[in-house]
């Protein structure tokens, strides 16, 4: 497996977008369940796509900066015949890589209450609920988190 950093517009990281995106609206039953403004070429920092050997890109995640030293984790996903593979750890210790080259102390991110796997991956991977924030302070069904940058990675 590869990781690699690609832009926005990758045709790629756009097609894993979509699957995300289509996944999470039948999951919460609506077209458009994220509060804010979706990430974009404009404000995400970094995207990161996951291959397999042949090419094939299996995971995506990006990172938006949300203030001094802080970023926020965005459209992290694994295609389901790829879940449980340790392809999601790679992909998010290669978010903290990146983000610890920029200086950054600390990822945040946003899930639902719809989503007890991403609540058990996230937790597992050394992330601690926080308090909702930013634009997800007021909205009762997202689940927010923080990882500290600091420490070693597992």
């Amino acid at each position: 497996m590869k990781i690699e950093q690609v832009l926005w517009a990758d045709p790629d990281a756009a097609a894993l977008r979509a699957r995300q995106r289509a996944e999470i609206a039948a999951r919460y039953r609506t077209p458009d369940s994220e509060p804010g403004t979706s990430p974009s070429e404009a404000d995400i920092a970094a995207f990161f796509v996951a291959r397999e050997e042949d090419g094939t890109a299996v995971g995506c995640g990006g990172l938006r900066r949300l203030e001094e030293g802080v970023g926020e984790v965005k459209r992290m996903y694994v295609a389901p015949a790829w879940r449980g593979s340790g392809i999601a750890l790679c992909l998010l210790r290669a978010l903290e890589d990146w983000a610890r080259g920029q200086g950054w102390t600390s990822l945040r991110l946003e899930t639902g209450d719809s989503q007890p796997d991403a609540v058990r991956f996230y937790t597992r991977s050394g992330y601690d609920r926080i308090p909702n924030f930013g634009v997800y302070a007021d909205v009762e069904s997202s689940l927010c988190f923080e990882g500290l940058l600091q420490r070693s990675p597992e």
